[in-house]
């Protein structure tokens, strides 16, 4: 099974909408009414753009690692 990071937040233009992507794979996005549907949307996405990728003997996109950084907003 692959696994790849996924970003949730919430649409800084349309309240109430949420949105999930992938940085590994941006063709692979959604959004929903709330974080579990934008991200359910999202894997769904994902399968589909794995499967073609695979379909065309294309490689599949490696994992991105996610790193926090902390800085001070004074």
């Amino acid at each position: 099974m692959l696994k790849y990071t996924a970003l949730l937040y919430p649409d800084p233009e349309t309240p109430g909408v949420w949105i999930a992507e992938f940085p590994a794979v941006p063709q692979a996005h959604s959004f929903g009414q709330s974080p579990e549907e934008a991200l359910a949307r999202a894997k769904e996405a994902l399968e589909l753009v794995l499967a073609y990728l695979k379909t065309e003997g294309r490689p599949l996109p490696r994992d991105v690692q996610a790193v926090e950084v902390g800085v001070d907003a004074a």
